[in-house]
């Protein structure tokens, strides 16, 4: 098939699915093109197969800002007639759904055909704070209704979007994915020796640093470990908390233990250093990032929220606990450390569950059965 994939350029869960299924879908002999503000975050270099399209939003005194929607819209339209698109496969609701099905709808009344399929798979924020808004309800449902197929990322969030909009078309559940062969725990010496020493735990957390991920929580529950035994805290990531990082790392006098290490393209020589994983989220779609601390045998701690319990069985493959209950989170991040046996019982069962659910090679066929129904 032809398929064009919208995505967030940034370093969100939604980004590097949509950026590594257009990789996996190259892979598998499709042609991709990749339509986003900007070169997503793990798109690297030259992939065969794949094609890049940048959106332009050129700035005029008549608009009060970009017109980004526009700019998109028009951008999938001259994808779609000069490379014959078949799908246009939309990551979030909003704007990337309702540019897809206004951009079907000029490539029909050009009477050249009825244009691609439009295929929206929604990550989370789309339904749970955009989708909830009043200011953009209408019309995150309407794109979801007009939309040809719809996915989403785990049980957890279809049933909120039902909830919380009451749309009609029907959901199927695609959940996120890994390269299982590149994801597989690599340790690297040098790298654990620059920030901690044989005695010494190190403590992670991955994400893009918005209110949701409770960053504050994550210093809290780090504090806590670190007042009873040796251990560092590696924080890597960016965005709008990450100044709310630092202010509790002082207040709680732990500043000098934890690390921020910015942005990181490249996340698994750090997973491949760390002993105990951190997500005490207010909510998670599905928890990316989980996902990926447990293919490299790193035990999480994290939240009992929207999809984790779907990753993350408590006590076999991980440890959930209430969201803002700080002190339970502690205990079990320092019974795992503690306990060399636990660690390794937990961390061996994690890795087999995302083996056995959640390759590339299992999920990727079932995007490819969806589109297949959606052209049909």
């Amino acid at each position: 098939m032809n398929i064009g994939i919208i995505c967030y350029a940034s370093m969100g869960g939604s980004g590097i699915v949509a950026t590594e299924l257009a990789k996996a879908l190259a892979d598998r002999g499709h042609q991709v093109h990749v339509i986003s503000a900007d070169q997503p975050f793990r798109l690297g270099t030259f992939h065969p197969g794949l094609v890049f399209h940048q959106v332009n939003t050129p700035s005029y005194p008549l608009f009060r800002e970009p017109q980004y929607v526009i700019g998109l819209a028009n951008t999938v339209v001259q994808v779609a007639r000069e490379q014959g698109l078949d799908i246009v496969h939309a990551h979030y609701a909003v704007p990337h759904a309702t540019a897809a099905v206004l951009a079907r709808q000029v490539l029909a009344a050009s009477g050249k055909g009825g244009g691609p399929k439009v295929v929206t798979t929604l990550h989370g924020t789309d339904i749970t704070v955009v989708g909830a808004d009043p200011s953009y309800s209408e019309i995150v449902a309407f794109s979801i209704d007009q939309s040809d197929g719809v996915t989403a990322v785990s049980e957890s969030l279809r049933a909120a979007t039902c909830r919380e909009l009451a749309v009609h078309r029907p959901i199927d559940v695609i959940p996120n994915f890994l390269d299982c062969r590149t994801y597989t725990r690599t340790p690297v010496p040098d790298l654990r020796r620059r920030f901690a020493d044989e005695a010494t735990s190190v403590v992670m957390h991955l994400s893009n640093f918005r209110p949701v991920k409770r960053i504050d929580s994550v210093v809290e529950v780090f504090a806590r470990i670190a007042a009873k035994m040796p251990a560092v805290l590696l924080l890597a990531g960016d965005g709008p908390e990450v100044s709310t990082a630092r202010r509790v790392a002082r207040q709680l006098g732990v500043s000098a233990k934890v690390h921020l290490l910015g942005a990181q393209e490249n996340v698994l020589p750090l997973l491949s250093i760390a002993d105990l994983f951190l997500l005490p989220s207010e909510q998670e779609s599905f928890g990316l990032a989980a996902l990926e601390a447990m293919a490299c045998e790193v035990p999480v701690v994290a939240s009992n929220a929207g999809g984790l319990p779907e990753v993350i069985e408590h006590g076999v493959t991980g440890f959930l606990h209430p969201v803002g209950d700080v002190d339970a989170m502690a205990e079990s991040g320092m019974a795992l450390l503690r306990d060399a046996g636990l660690r390794a019982r937990i961390a061996g069962a994690a890795v087999r569950h995302v083996r056995e659910r959640f390759c590339v090679d299992r999920i990727v066929p079932m995007y490819e059965a969806h589109y297949r129904h959606v052209m049909a």
